[in-house]
């Protein structure tokens, strides 16, 4: 039901996947990776954490290693798009984020998710911040690319008095132009223009 009220809101808004530049590009393999998290907030239960890696494969103009973008897209399992981030990512740099303080602190709806779904998007840089290279997850002036790396815990179910952690890579998926355009571009932009302050993650430390 809320994934069908979005759909309309963003009908009514006239956001259309149409409307995505021409310039936006989808380039080759290895550019969107979706991971999980669960037990979120749940008292007792301790926090999940999120690493990104840039191994530092992607020349620039003059052949050295460049900065990449983790477009992050965070979901709760009811499928509604409740955060989402750019985070620049440099060379061999690495990135912890907190999946309770920087992933879904800041939930548009006001509600932290306990169980959801963290999809990233490798891309280059598409903004400028004071001459600075930037990261916009709601543009659509976007080229993935390969080839960052993300890992994260994960806190199973409580066995008797603890949490069992456990920790695996984020996997590989098909990154389809509906996917990036509407269940990502879209509805990341609606949600940061509906959430006034709202829906926007953070980048953690590190890099």
């Amino acid at each position: 039901m809320k994934r069908q009220m979005l759909t309309i809101a963003l009908i009514i808004l006239g956001i259309s996947v149409l409307g995505v530049s021409a310039s936006a590009q989808i380039i080759g393999t290895d550019n969107f990776k979706v991971n999980y998290f669960s037990n979120n907030g749940v008292s007792g239960a301790p926090d999940a954490t999120v690493r990104i890696d840039n191994p530092g494969s992607v020349d620039t103009e003059n052949g050295t290693p460049g900065s990449l973008c983790a477009m992050i897209y965070v979901f709760d399992n009811d499928q509604q798009l409740s955060e989402c981030c750019g985070c620049v990512v440099t060379p061999d740099g690495l990135l912890t984020l907190s999946v309770g303080k920087n992933l879904t602190a800041n939930p548009l709806t006001g509600v932290v998710s306990n169980n959801g779904v963290i999809k990233i998007v490798s891309e280059l840089p598409n903004t400028r911040v004071s001459d600075l290279l930037g990261c916009d997850p709601a543009a659509s002036n976007f080229e993935a690319v390969a080839s960052i790396r993300a890992w994260a815990t994960h806190i199973q179910n409580k066995v008797g008095t603890a949490y069992p952690i456990t920790e695996t890579p984020f996997s590989d998926a098909t990154l389809s132009e509906s996917e990036i355009t509407f269940n990502l571009i879209e509805q990341c932009s609606f949600a940061q223009r509906l959430g006034s302050g709202h829906a926007v993650c953070s980048c953690g430390t590190g890099d």
